[in-house]
């Protein structure tokens, strides 16, 4: 009895950390965000409540050849037993703190083809500023403090991240609806190895979220330029086809004028055009401010999952075509910043 009643308590204490994590995280105004919060969250597991999950996402960019190169890495979790992932049942169990079954994925873009690293059902294992797991038969670890870490998946991915050369180098954001919850640290930085045994160099992004919410239909987008600026937008939408969007931002990382352009509440339009090939149009307006975008997608990838709700996330690896953003003082263009490229993410349930 007083072992049962001890693991109820402490079963508590664990859920109310979370919402403790997503609460500072939600204080939080961008990129003012600790070092050692960031190093918190990146290398812990939480609790989680129904609707709860988690999970740890890496992309890297390429863009120096006539192609751009991409590789994704995923460690996933979420409450419960068990989840389709993709068509496939992932089982999930704790063994203590820090060890868990979770579902990892990934792939890699070359320039001319996708190669899928498959979705598997493994052991990870969080240590301080280390993350263990293993996907197709190869160990994965991702360790380090921000902003140096390494991303390693056996002889296939082999990449060393450090501070980058963008204005944008960390982000903590959260949001506070109880019982609902989500937060979320970023860590931006330049990466250098090899990837399918050929030389890599570009930026990458780790993140891990955590959160207690339902399924989202949203669009995000990261677009990187050649002289180190960078575009963000984020949008949630009402539902897979909707044109109807709220909570918009998007930003805008001047790198050669050391200037944020921020849209707080933009009206923005997102449509999507199919074809050879597939393009997406962005653009908005926000008080004396306005921008369009048009991406080219070169290659994608679908998520599907089951269990506690249904989400499709569809990664679309996309180069800008056309650019311009317009202030009161300037206009910016692609002949000012380079092509670059970067990521697309629709997700809808």
């Amino acid at each position: 009895m007083t072992q049962n009643w001890d693991s109820k308590k402490n079963n508590r204490r664990e859920i109310l950390e979370t919402y403790d994590i997503v609460r500072q995280l939600s204080k939080i105004k961008d990129s003012d965000i600790k070092k050692s919060l960031i190093d918190r969250v990146m290398f812990n597991s939480e609790a989680l409540l129904p609707l709860g999950k988690e999970y740890w996402w890496f992309i890297a960019f390429d863009n120096n050849g006539e192609k751009p190169k991409q590789m994704m890495l995923l460690v996933y979790r979420k409450h419960g037993k068990r989840m389709m992932f993709n068509g496939k049942e992932m089982v999930f169990e704790d063994f203590g703190k820090n060890k868990f079954l979770a579902v990892t994925s990934g792939w890699v873009y070359d320039g001319t083809k996708l190669h899928e690293l498959g979705d598997h059902n493994v052991t990870v294992e969080l240590e301080p500023n280390k993350l263990t797991s293993s996907i197709s038969s190869h160990e994965l670890t991702i360790n380090g403090d921000y902003p140096n870490y390494q991303v390693k998946v056996g002889d296939i991915i082999d990449l060393d991240i450090k501070k980058s050369n963008t204005i944008k180098g960390k982000m903590g954001q959260g949001v506070m609806m109880p019982p609902l919850a989500m937060g979320w640290v970023d860590a931006y930085g330049a990466t250098e190895g090899t990837v399918m045994g050929e030389a890599f160099r570009g930026e990458a992004h780790l993140q891990k979220v955590v959160g207690i919410s339902p399924p989202l239909s949203f669009f995000w987008v990261r677009i990187l330029f050649d002289d180190s600026s960078i575009l963000t937008s984020f949008t949630l939408k009402t539902g897979k086809n909707s044109d109807t969007l709220f909570h918009k931002s998007l930003k805008f990382f001047d790198k050669t004028n050391n200037e944020k352009i921020i849209f707080k509440n933009p009206q923005l339009k997102i449509s999507k055009i199919p074809g050879e090939p597939l393009t997406w149009t962005f653009e908005g307006k926000d008080e004396d401010k306005e921008v369009r975008m048009v991406l080219v997608s070169h290659a994608e990838k679908c998520y599907t999952t089951k269990g506690g709700g249904t989400q499709v996330d569809t990664e679309y690896i996309v180069t800008p075509s056309e650019f311009t953003l317009k202030t009161v003082n300037r206009v910016i263009t692609l002949n000012d910043l380079g092509k670059g490229g970067g990521s697309l993410e629709d997700g809808h349930w």
